[in-house]
Parts: structure tokens; C-alpha cells; sequence
């Protein structure tokens, strides 16, 4: 299972584009108060899906990598396929809805 968190530190969008995996990039912020009540959420779809890879960055002012993206809202995961979005969901308010975005993923996390 791969999981990777990024707290001060951003991935490249060029590192992104170029993931062979399967992924979901968590857009968000630890003081955002519709961050934290997703969380749950959040985990218990991915739990589900241990080979996607899971890549939380803390986004806000100054911030490059979700400024490539045109993030507005937090939370927002947005699903990789070889580095490329297929499915985009701000602030999800349940696992089923995390985990029917998976699922489109593919052939990538059978």
C-alpha cells in the first residue's frame, strides 16, 4: 500500500503528470474545518483501494501546485490515471461517493 503525505513540501506538477499509478491528489488544509469532517471519508473509501496512491497537499496563497489544478474549494481530490485527471470531487461528503470515483479509475486499481 502506498500512501504519501506532504505537509510543507509540494510535488512538481511535472512529478504528477509523470505517476505511473493510480492516484488521488487531497487538496485541503489542516485548519479547514470541511478538511477535517472528510476525513473519514476520505479514509475509509481509500482503505478500500490500497493500490491507489494517495498524495494529501496542503494547499492555500502561494501554493503552485493547486493553482496548476484551478483548486477553489477544499477538500478536493482529484483522480490520476497514468498522471492524468479523470474525476474531480469537491468537498465529498461520503465514502460511496469517493469510492464510485475509484471505481472509474479503471482497469488501474483492479
Amino acid at each position: 500500500m502506498q500512501r504519501q503525505t506532504i505537509d510543507d513540501t509540494e510535488p512538481l506538477r511535472d512529478e504528477i503528470d509523470a505517476l505511473d499509478e493510480p492516484a488521488v491528489i487531497e487538496f485541503g488544509a489542516s485548519w479547514c474545518a470541511y478538511c477535517i469532517g472528510a476525513q473519514p471519508s476520505i479514509a475509509r473509501a481509500l482503505a478500500r483501494h490500497p493500490r491507489v496512491r494517495h498524495i494529501k497537499v496542503e494547499d492555500g496563497p502561494g501554493r503552485h501546485l493547486g493553482r496548476t489544478f484551478r483548486i477553489k474549494l477544499w477538500p478536493t481530490l482529484v483522480f490520476l490515471r497514468r498522471g492524468q485527471e479523470v474525476e474531480r470531487l469537491v468537498r465529498p461528503t461520503d465514502a460511496a461517493l469517493i469510492e464510485d470515483a475509484l471505481a472509474r479509475l479503471g482497469d488501474a486499481v483492479a
